[in-house]
């Protein structure tokens, strides 16, 4: 499981510019005023190999009874639960202030892993400004720059100093007898839990008319057709500003952590509901994760022909990114159309941990640039040589050659599509990577 990372702090802080540079994302809304982030905001990082999820959060006034600030409190507070370390970040220029006493008083009895960061320090002597916030008795400051990037690795190697990462296990993808861990995600009450106990032929989970019955990712071994599955019943996830509750204070992380740990993800639909936001926003989690996934639209006995049509466009248009994807219509309480996700499942596995010979990739490489060369960049046009599999699970093909920098977007969707076509590849992300040579004149002193 990828480590948890929480931000926490008094308003305009720089929270969310840290949470940005951690990221390597313009994700948070960044603004010099107090206040602009209230809900929490999830986000990947990565240091070397070590990947770890952070949340971003607003202005913690862990005193507030009323209005927005309350709220926001709560937002933090589930934020500091689902954690398993927290960066409190203060202001070196604006100082200690009464708030980050209150602050830290409730980090030391939440009970985790806490790292102060002192921001805003460049340009600063360290050893002056720092000593007042040995106040907080939360620990050595760190001084850090999340505007310039200064600082940021040495606090993010003590936060994850802890921690045990996983090596990827390349060979495991090989053994026939591992099992493929099957994650079955989707906004609340879609059928979720249903779907898994009608596999099983049990009540193995629990399964009610309400959203958010499931509150945590659970585990379950199952076998069909001599292949082992770990089957993943994700807690539903709810667009921001809708999980105040504290019992479900672990359903966010527990669900986008449970989907990097899956090799294949079965996202649900609710033919009655259409293709929502949040459908489109777990569907960008899966996709940046690089998972498998097979699309399955549940509840399709319920929709008229008109409803079946519009939402067809709706899964093209909002979800166009996936457009790899399988999509496939079922029934999860009258057990219809249940054995096409099995075999579509199967197949986006396969493509996922397929072996793309170099030789192959090159020939269809080759065969791309003669067919449509890339657009030229000024005086040079891009010059791709030859490709080789940087990786599985997804699938990375990585392309040599001359000024591969210049090469658009749209000419990579359209390599994509060839790559796809030759070796059938469905149901999986591929990742194209781009490598140029060494200009051996360019160090030269002129």
């Amino acid at each position: 499981m990828k480590p948890v990372l929480a931000l926490v702090g008094r308003p305009n802080v720089g929270k969310s510019t840290l949470f940005n540079r951690l990221t390597k994302s313009r994700d948070a809304i960044v603004a010099d005023f107090a206040g602009l982030t209230r809900d929490r905001h999830y986000g990947d990082g990565r240091l070397g190999e070590r990947e770890f999820i952070v949340i971003d959060t607003g202005g913690f006034e862990p005193t507030a009874e009323s209005g927005i600030y309350k709220e926001m409190a709560k937002q933090t507070r589930q934020a500091v639960a689902e954690a398993d370390a927290v960066i409190f970040v203060v202001d070196v220029r604006a100082g200690l202030s009464a708030q980050d006493h209150d602050i830290a008083r409730y980090l030391r009895t939440a009970g985790k892993k806490l790292v102060l960061a002192a921001n805003k320090a460049e340009g600063m002597v360290e050893g002056i400004q720092l000593a007042e916030f040995h106040e907080l008795g939360i620990g050595e400051p760190h001084a850090v720059s999340s505007a310039h990037g200064q600082g940021v690795r040495s606090l993010l190697e003590k936060a994850l100093e802890d921690f045990v990462f996983d090596a990827p296990d390349e060979a495991a993808l090989d053994d026939p007898d591992r099992p493929i861990r099957l994650a079955v995600a989707g906004r609340p009450n879609v059928g979720k839990s249903t779907l898994i106990n009608t596999w099983l032929g049990e009540e193995r989970l629990v399964a009610f008319d309400l959203p958010g019955t499931t509150r945590d990712a659970i585990s379950v071994p199952f076998e069909r057709g001599g292949q082992k599955f770990e089957l993943i019943d994700t807690a539903g996830l709810r667009r921001k500003g809708k999980v105040f509750e504290a019992i479900e204070k672990f359903s966010v992380v527990k669900t986008l952590q449970a989907i990097a740990d899956a090799n294949v993800v079965l996202l649900l639909l609710d033919a009655t509901q259409g293709v929502t936001d949040q459908d489109a926003h777990i569907a960008g989690y899966i996709l940046d994760a690089g998972r498998a996934v097979v699309l399955a639209v549940n509840k399709w006995d319920a929709v008229d022909s008109y409803q079946r049509e519009m939402l067809q466009r709706s899964i093209e248009q909002r979800l166009a990114f996936l457009k790899f994807a399988p999509v496939l219509h079922i029934s999860a309480i009258k057990r219809q159309g249940l054995g096409p996700v099995w075999k579509a499942i199967g197949e986006a596995w396969a493509s996922a941990t397929k072996k793309l010979p170099t030789p192959q990739l090159t020939r269809v490489l080759l065969e791309a640039v003669q067919f449509q060369q890339p657009k030229r960049a000024g005086a040079f046009r891009p010059k791709l040589r030859y490709a080789h599999q940087g990786g599985q699970n997804p699938p990375v093909i990585v392309i040599h050659g001359n000024s591969l920098d210049h090469v658009t977007d749209s000419y990579k969707r359209f390599l994509e599509g060839r790559f796809r076509s030759h070796f059938q590849l469905t149901g999986t992300p591929l990742r194209i990577e781009m490598k140029s040579s060494r200009n051996p004149f360019s160090a030269r002193e002129s």
